[in-house]
């Protein structure tokens, strides 16, 4: 059987989109990527990255080639057409004189709509403009203030903006220090607290751009230097994105540690679980500038440099204390990290409890300066070089016998000194453009005593070759990333393996991309074939990836599509009993799990546009895949999704959802098996401003010893969400 998946998966037509996102994106709102997110349709990073260019927005006046092409659905004829245009014109009046000039489609227009920055030529250069959103959730049975988060973003004219994102946090620990007398940190419960995540100020003129504050900063492949979330980076970005997750969590987060029983039982009910607070990813913090276009001779420099001073959060796990570990490769119990002890009150020497699964705040800063040079002799034609180099200073003062460090599988090298230096270079004629990107890592890390890791970095190289016409673009990649290729700042082309804590490291593959559209079918398939260095077998392992997603616009109202999905984690063995679920643990917080199993996923999908104001979505998925339980057969999952919107009128949008899932049909106590419905009113209380409310109801179906712990259970979770334009 897993021959003949693999022969059908592999000899599926290879196509991809153009920017790398999974499906066409037609979306007018926030919400609605989070709807694509939920039914499956887009991936994580496709998510994170379409989240980050809707609200930046992209103005069609002035973004470069790079920029555009990561609007979705767009191909680099596309693009170059955009911009062909635009040169003639000098600038875009109305985006759909595009669609009149033959440069992209009514259609793709339609779908880029809500990431275009439309510029207001009436208003003065510096009128303000800007927005407001708030967000805040809850859940039955919670017993502290629900937690609040809120951007704020305002443009003067088009050369200055500000912005802001804060948070009203709950839970978490604070205060964290070292207690020579435990051998290990002291820390307590944050209590309810106001966090400002993001702050920044930027001037973009003509050429000129300056970020001081928070930011991002991307280039060419992506290999040497990469914060930013767009698909072909090329400058600096704002940072003011905050995320959040509708799941809830346990409340109480503590093992036994100097007690002699645990405060938070967890094989007694009522295990507690709480809304979860707003959370956002640590980027750069300082100052970042440069230019597009700096004039010389026939062609023009590209030149960027930023520095940032950035205090890091730590997950507890990922902390060593070096001078009790004398291989921090090997997992001895002496390297499983210092433990957190919950602050004692009154006498310091009373028996505390401990911290479990907290992220330590402010524990140690990285200081981190960068640069880039690049020459154009013509727009598609460059060639550049792009370095940076870092330093971790630990914050919290420790005795001369402890050593902190982070242990080998976080994402950060261990030893406090890392960089990389990079060369690159681009070419593009007619329908064809290459670019390529050759770079090398420098660590301090000590050498693994026992297989193929050494410290002091590694070469890595990726090349990159489009063939591009206006409904079809054909990518094709191939890329080499040393095993010492240690470098926390690449996101290049990869696989969600890691080695360490990194995607781009211990890996080689090639990669075939391709997107199409043939009458009313649209095409979108890849075939990935890589091998991936396995720290617990000590080897690398050849694994394969396809991907074949037809979609049919059958009729003006009804469209329909079939989706395949084959991986390999191991194409030298076949059999059952191997796990496919994860190459890594559920999060990213976890150390790399040898899996070596195939997966075959099947997804049949329909939209009827029964009137113009009633659309209906449905989604069925069936997953056939190893599972360790399983020595002489596979696991089968299924799940379906019915989405409904119905827009009542322009000012009026109710959504309704129901999903499905059963993880494991043959058995009801081993996995999840739940059930959410929802719905949702999206209502405009001004011209320009949006109230978003969610309610849902999530009910567990399974006979899992922690679900019948679980309290609430079933779940009722409220959403709600304002945004105010002006």
């Amino acid at each position: 059987m897993r021959a003949l998946a693999a022969a059908v998966a592999l000899t599926l037509p290879t196509v991809a989109i153009a920017a790398p996102y999974e499906a066409f994106i037609d979306v007018e709102s926030q919400e609605d990527l989070d709807d694509l997110y939920a039914t499956g349709d887009i991936s994580t990073e496709t998510h994170d990255a379409l989240t980050e260019l809707l609200a930046r927005g992209v103005d069609l006046d002035r973004a470069s080639r790079e920029e555009l092409y990561s609007l979705p659905n767009l191909t680099y004829d596309e693009v170059d057409a955009i911009l062909a245009y635009r040169e003639t014109q000098r600038f875009i009046a109305d985006p759909a004189d595009l669609v009149a000039a033959g440069a992209i489609t009514e259609q793709k227009l339609l779908a880029i709509s809500a990431f275009v920055v439309l510029r207001d030529r009436a208003r003065g250069q510096y009128a303000p403009r800007g927005w407001v959103r708030a967000q805040t959730r809850a859940a039955q049975g919670d017993e502290v203030l629900p937690p609040i988060g809120a951007r704020a973003r305002v443009t003067f004219g088009r050369p200055i903006t500000l912005g802001a994102s804060a948070t009203l946090a709950r839970t978490g620990i604070t205060d964290v220090s070292w207690d020579p007398n435990r051998g290990g940190f002291l820390a307590e419960a944050s209590g309810t607290r106001p966090s400002l995540a993001k702050l920044y100020g930027r001037y973009r003129g003509d050429h000129i751009d300056v970020i001081a504050g928070t930011y991002r900063v991307g280039f060419d492949q992506r290999l040497t230097f990469d914060t930013a979330s767009d698909p072909t980076p090329n400058g600096i970005y704002l940072d003011d994105q905050t995320t959040s997750d509708s799941e809830l969590a346990r409340t109480c987060r503590q093992t036994t540690g100097e007690l002699t029983s645990t405060p938070c039982p967890i094989n007694v009910a009522p295990v507690e679980y709480g809304t979860r607070d707003f959370s956002w990813t640590e980027g750069l913090l300082g100052l970042a500038a440069g230019s597009d276009h700096l004039a010389l001779g026939a062609g023009y420099l590209q030149a960027y440099g930023w520095g940032s001073y950035q205090p890091r959060n730590v997950y507890q796990y990922k902390l060593l204390d070096r001078a009790a570990c004398a291989d921090p490769y090997g997992g001895e119990p002496g390297c499983s990290g210092p433990p957190v002890y919950d602050r004692p009150d009154g006498d310091v020497l009373s028996p505390a409890a401990a911290w479990s699964y907290q992220t330590l705040p402010n524990v140690l800063a990285e200081a981190l300066v960068g640069g880039h040079l690049a020459y154009h002799a013509a727009r598609r034609d460059y060639v550049g070089v792009t370095a940076y180099g870092a330093t971790t200073r630990w914050l919290i003062e420790t005795p001369d016998d402890v050593q902190l460090d982070l242990q080998d599988w976080d994402r950060r090298p261990m030893g406090g000194r890392y960089g990389a230096i990079g060369v690159s270079a681009g070419m593009g004629r007619g329908i064809y453009d290459g670019f390529l990107e050759v770079t090398r890592s420098f660590d301090r890390q000590p050498d693994a005593p026992a297989d193929a890791r050494d410290g002091g970095g590694g070469v890595a190289a990726i090349g990159r070759l489009t063939r591009s016409l206006r409904r079809r673009e054909l990518e094709l990649s191939v890329r080499y990333y040393d095993v010492d290729f240690d470098n926390p700042y690449a996101g290049p082309i990869s696989q969600d393996d890691q080695l360490d804590g990194a995607r781009a490291r211990g890996e080689h593959g090639v990669r075939a991309r391709y997107t199409a559209t043939h009458g009313v079918a649209s095409i979108r398939a890849s075939l990935d074939v890589w091998r991936h260095y396995v720290t617990a077998l000590r080897a690398y392992l050849p694994r394969a990836e396809a991907t074949a997603h037809l979609d049919v616009q059958g009729s003006d109202q009804l469209a329909y599509g079939l989706w395949l999905d084959y991986t390999d984690r191991d194409l030298r063995d076949g059999g059952y009993g191997s796990c496919f679920e994860n190459a890594t643990e559920p999060d990213e917080d976890a150390e790399e799990v040898a899996c070596t199993g195939m997966r075959l996923k099947t997804t049949a999908r329909v939209r009827l546009d029964a009137s113009r104001a009633l659309m209906v979505r449905g989604q069925l998925v069936h997953k056939y895949q190893d599972d360790p339980s399983y020595t002489d057969a596979r696991r089968h999952d299924v799940s379906a999704i019915v989405n409904t919107t119905w827009r009542r009128s322009k000012d009026l949008r109710l959504l309704g959802r129901v999903k499905y899932l059963n993880e494991d049909v043959a058995s009801n106590a081993r996995l999840e098996q739940s059930l959410l419905v929802s719905g949702e009113v999206r209502t405009r209380t001004r011209v320009k401003d949006q109230l978003t409310a969610r309610a849902e109801l999530f009910v567990w179906l399974d006979e899992r010893r922690s679900t019948q712990l679980r309290s609430p259970s079933p779940e009722l979770r409220v959403n709600l969400s304002y945004v105010a334009k002006f």
